[in-house]
């Protein structure tokens, strides 16, 4: 069954009908699913959640498809890992880091394709496609094989080779564009335009969006179904940070939680840093930049969501943080040697904001703190090869003996 109404510009509350639509014809706002949340609230309980699959499925009734089309390659329900180790070094008793690193295609995408599939599949689309910096393509090549749909890949030249091989391997069409993210993302919404192919992130974008909230859903639920006091989460478009908070939100609302005061936090790259400047600086609007950081996945200049997290920022009083580019592989470092994780860039951007937010006093000793890591570090190895260290020796005690000094 699904509670899901319509959809509603996000500027103007125009509505629509659930169709493949992504912008107001009004005001050329962005669209947004709209629920039933009386329904929700009369039918769905903690214990019905608890009995659901370990999966982002358990949550259906909060997600824009029915279960008919569901595509379900394993995604969701990732670790909430209380981060001793790090915590004890930065001075935090109740860290936690939501690894969703280990999801099928090693990052959180697979939560918003999973549920763009499923709707494409209700719209009896053929083509799933995307525009993407690197994780998304992995996550739509993935659950398109999965969905024995076609699938064509569009990314910016210059992008890590793990995230192309990694992409391959589910035999998409790989289209490299000449530009930026920017670029790329303008020639495919003339594509989306011209062809009945389901782009996740142009035409499904409000669909596309909603599977991010299970993030929020998820870090509630194995809290013991309480919010969390403190969220930092890395930030290219902005949505993943508003969803999260979305989806907190809407766990209040129906009763499932009793209250959010949750402070939102956003990480992103110095150099790739509109959101954060913009809120700093105590602007509404956000202005494009030209992304120059080896934080691939956030390197989006001119943020689509960017105006939202703004929002969340405020209402949440949270902060927002730009990671110095030469902390980021000794952030992913940091993390790895502590808590075991080997996270991507954006990891490394997460957790070098996190250690900036205890020391500028955001974060107390004793708040509930989570820190998203949303992509695996296997796809950027090539930003931390230059720190790889290894003793040869001969097959020999007295080789093994003269070249490691063992206390």
């Amino acid at each position: 069954m699904s509670y899901i109404k319509y959809l509603t510009c996000k500027q103007c509350f125009n509505q629509y009908p659930i169709e493949p639509l992504n912008v107001c014809e009004l005001c050329f706002g962005p669209l947004e699913v709209n629920y039933d949340y009386e329904k929700i609230s009369n039918t769905v309980t903690r214990n019905s959640i608890s009995n659901g699959p370990l999966n982002i499925w358990r949550y259906q009734p909060f997600l824009p498809v029915s279960l008919d089309n569901m595509i379900d390659i394993g995604t969701g329900f990732t670790p909430l890992i209380h981060a001793k180790n790090l915590g004890e070094l930065l001075g935090l008793k109740n860290l936690y880091i939501k690894n969703d690193s280990v999801n099928p295609s090693y990052s959180f995408k697979d939560r918003p394709v999973a549920i763009t599939t499923a709707k494409a599949l209700e719209f009896d689309f053929k083509v799933l496609a995307c525009v993407s910096t690197g994780n998304l393509m992995g996550s739509v090549a993935a659950h398109a094989a999965k969905a024995k749909m076609k699938s064509y890949v569009f990314f910016p030249t210059g992008l890590e080779k793990g995230k192309i091989i990694g992409s391959s391997v589910y035999g998409p069409t790989l289209i490299s564009v000449d530009g930026n993210y920017d670029d790329v993302n303008r020639l495919c919404s003339e594509l989306a335009d011209n062809l009945k192919w389901a782009f996740v992130n142009v035409n499904m974008r409000p669909y596309y969006a909603e599977g991010s909230k299970t993030l929020g859903f998820e870090v509630a639920e194995q809290l013991g179904w309480k919010a969390p006091d403190h969220c930092v989460v890395p930030a290219a478009s902005g949505e993943l940070h508003t969803k999260i908070w979305k989806g907190l939100i809407e766990m209040k609302d129906v009763g499932l939680i009793e209250k959010v005061n949750t402070r939102m936090h956003l990480a992103q790259p110095e150099g790739c840093s509109p959101i954060v400047k913009a809120f700093n600086n105590q602007e509404s609007q956000i202005i494009p930049v030209k992304p120059d950081t080896i934080a691939k996945s956030l390197a989006i200049g001119n943020p689509a969501s960017g105006p939202f997290a703004l929002q969340t920022l405020k209402t949440s009083s949270g902060s927002a943080v730009a990671a110095p580019e030469e902390e980021i592989s000794e952030c992913i470092q940091l993390l790895a040697e502590t808590e075991g994780i080997f996270t991507e860039t954006a990891g490394g951007v997460v957790i070098s904001s996190l250690r900036k937010l205890v020391k500028n006093n955001k974060i107390n000793s004793d708040d509930i703190t989570i820190a998203f890591i949303t992509g695996n570090g296997l796809k950027t190895q090539e930003v931390i090869e230059h720190t790889v260290k290894y003793n040869q020796i001969q097959p020999t005690y007295k080789s093994f003996e003269q070249t490691i000094n063992i206390t």
